[in-house]
């Protein structure tokens, strides 16, 4: 009998090759797309590179065609709104760089569609992501990187359990992006020249502020001081939900040379400026994920991430508390921003992760 599984369709190029080849593999397969934001500008997301907009639907359901597979559109705006709208807005009023990929990843593409999956008596759910499963040899799930580096997405999907691994096909993490539209072409799906989506699927013009200053005008931080870290005023900024620790650019403060953002103090309404470049030779990080490895019993070396586009560091992690892992990096690392994930690598294997509570003290649960 064949074993069923469901392809999230985001419309793109990836998603559709995934099912495809999944079809060609001899599954049985469903082609899915997760309808999980509305506005009035609907159609403007999907054509800036969104994945869940109107014309995400038709590219989606026009490959289904050409593929003879079922296709449907399932309803998750209300996980959406709370697992990822909520989160992202929650964090940047704390003063902290959420990562909503990460938590979509988690808590809806994956816990919620692999739920209503299995509901369905579907065995896998699949996704175009570049990144591969596999079982190592201490029995546990781990992803591994894709084979093309340029487009590795491993460090976004660090949160996934165990169990949600175990239902999971990522079939085009064996292949380059150019093999990917060679296959399309070749099967003739009309997405296969579709350009590649960017940035945070709602917000697609990347102005945060604004999405922010829409969701929860109520909410929203004032103008506050630009201060040092000493507490002496530099001029005013307006509002800690437009800054991240590491920016320089669009500071709105003339120093006469270039300044950084060194913290952000919710607390105090203040932003934090240093005259150099941030680094940090270690952070701290909780709400602790572990993937290739079962825990942490001592100290051990691994090659870690702090954001998406960080080529990664050498460190030493060792667990300091029931929920934190300290990490020391073998070479100082920039702009190491709270609310970021750090993922941890052994050779091209996930080992684990957390979220970045700190980079000068231990965190604060």
């Amino acid at each position: 009998m064949k074993k069923k599984v469901v392809v999230g369709m985001s419309g793109g190029v990836d998603s559709s090759v995934a099912a495809c080849l999944l079809k060609e593999q001899g599954y049985d397969v469903i082609g899915v797309t997760m309808q999980i934001w509305q506005e009035e500008q609907l159609q403007q997301v999907s054509n800036q590179g969104g994945c869940c907009g109107l014309s995400a639907v038709d590219d989606a359901r026009r490959v289904a065609e050409v593929l003879d597979i079922p296709y449907y559109v399932m309803n998750f705006r209300q996980e959406f709104k709370n697992k990822v709208i909520d989160y992202f807005v929650e964090e940047y009023l704390h003063g902290r760089t959420p990562n909503p990929c990460i938590a979509c990843n988690r808590y809806v593409k994956w816990e919620s569609l692999l739920q209503r999956s299995l509901e369905i008596g579907a065995d896998y759910i699949a996704t175009g992501h570049y990144a591969r499963v596999e079982v190592l040899p201490n029995g546990r799930y781990a992803i591994r990187n894709s084979v093309t580096a340029s487009k590795d997405q491993t460090y976004a999907l660090y949160n996934l359990t165990q169990s949600q691994l175990a239902h999971t096909l990522m079939p085009v993490g064996d292949y380059t992006k150019e093999e990917i539209r060679k296959i399309a072409q070749e099967h003739h799906l009309p997405v296969a020249h579709k350009a590649d989506s960017q940035d945070i699927c709602f917000v697609p013009d990347g102005d945060y502020g604004a999405f922010l200053q829409r969701e929860v005008p109520d909410r929203m931080p004032g103008p506050g001081n630009f201060v040092t870290q000493d507490g002496e005023i530099l001029g005013t900024h307006k509002g800690i939900t437009h800054y991240t620790v590491g920016q320089r650019k669009g500071l709105g403060i003339a120093m006469g040379h270039p300044v950084y953002v060194s913290e952000i103090r919710p607390e105090t309404n203040e932003v934090v400026i240093a005259l150099e470049d941030v680094y940090s030779s270690f952070l701290t990080c909780n709400q602790l994920n572990f993937m290739g490895m079962e825990d942490l019993k001592e100290p051990r070396r691994a090659f870690a991430k702090v954001r998406y586009s960080h080529k990664g560091e050498w460190c030493t992690i060792e667990q300091t508390g029931e929920d934190e892992i300290l990490c020391t990096f073998e070479k100082p690392v920039r702009a190491i921003a709270p609310g970021q994930a750090c993922v941890f690598y052994d050779g091209e294997y996930v080992l684990g992760g957390g979220t970045i509570c700190n980079y000068s003290e231990p965190c604060k649960l």
